[in-house]
């Protein structure tokens, strides 16, 4: 059991939010979350300097029947970093366990875009007739949101000085309250490389020469999310992934899906030891924790049957091992 006194609280909430912030983090929406904790904490302790922060935790959580596990679900996350990073000077302190996570579900079903469907889907993009933009536009905007599972938005907004070819990283400022970086491959820059020529003519002979956006139409204006995004459903449409009309079918948000569980499933390939390198996707993919990842890993059958497959050789080791020490 961890007491705390409610200053010792507010103090660890401030030396939390200090870390963070040196560490990039803006966590402006974290700190609004502790500071009802806090609220809460002193509201729960009836004029007592100490309280039981197991106690307090679980009633804060769970402090009314109506909310969503989603917002249950973030608010569990954050206090589960601050209880951690209390550790530094409270080793023995509380931290609860993931299983304290509710059950999170999501309003739609994610579609898992399949190999062949993304070669359809450039291959559409090279071909595509667009008034506003260009063919090579749409061909790099897929390929940067597939092989790097950047947010559909952070991919549109990019700005140029945001793309570093000399060391093939994108900077993604603040989005989701942190800022990163994130690196990608040599084949994906020469698709970048690519459409800057082709950006060029657009920009250059148009009336906005300064400006600053990686993705512009023909008339040299930026990209907007919602342009990007009606372009990326006419494709689909277009391609029969999705219904003519309505809300069913591939969303455009759906790359980001797809980059998590293709590359879970390369991993299964070559026989990576996926738990070690979870962490490593979850912070790729900008989120704080793993449980934020685990939103974006979708059981397809492949991935199904690579997992039953080395289940089955673990099994099989494990007997074989047993049987030679007997």
């Amino acid at each position: 059991m961890t007491t705390v006194t409610l200053t010792e609280l507010a103090q660890d909430v401030r030396n939390f939010l200090r870390f963070k912030r040196a560490m990039g983090f803006s966590y402006r929406r974290a700190e609004f979350m502790l500071a009802s904790l806090e609220r809460f904490a002193r509201e729960r302790s009836g004029g007592r300097r100490r309280i039981v922060l197991e106690e307090t935790v679980g009633a804060w959580l769970s402090r009314s029947e109506s909310r969503k596990a989603n917002s249950i679900a973030m608010e569990f996350a954050v206090v589960r970093q601050l209880c951690l990073h209390r550790r530094r000077r409270d080793p023995e302190g509380f931290v609860p366990e993931r299983a304290w996570a509710p059950k999170t579900e999501l309003p739609f079903l994610p579609h898992i875009f399949s190999r062949a469907e993304v070669r359809q889907i450039l291959t559409a993009a090279d071909h595509c007739k667009h008034r506003r933009f260009s063919p090579r536009l749409m061909r790099t905007l897929i390929l940067i949101l597939y092989c790097t599972g950047l947010r559909f938005g952070e991919a549109v907004r990019l700005e140029l000085s945001d793309v570093n070819l000399d060391q093939d990283t994108f900077l993604i400022r603040e989005s989701k309250g942190r800022t990163r970086i994130v690196p990608f491959g040599k084949d994906l820059r020469g698709e970048i490389n690519r459409w800057l020529q082709e950006r060029a003519g657009f920009v250059g002979s148009g009336s906005t020469p300064h400006e600053k956006a990686l993705f512009v139409g023909r008339e040299g204006r930026r990209m907007t999310v919602k342009q990007a995004g009606a372009a990326l459903r006419r494709l689909l449409r277009k391609e029969r992934l999705k219904p003519q009309k309505g809300r069913l079918g591939p969303r455009p948000y759906d790359w980001r899906h797809a980059f998590a569980v293709h590359r879970l499933t390369d991993w299964y390939h070559r026989g990576v030891d996926i738990h070690a390198r979870l962490p490593w996707l979850s912070a790729y993919m900008g989120h704080m924790n793993v449980l934020g990842t685990e939103v974006y890993l979708h059981a397809t059958p492949e991935l199904l049957r690579l997992a039953s497959r080395r289940l089955a050789h673990q099994l099989r080791a494990t007997g074989a091992a047993r049987r030679s020490g007997k």
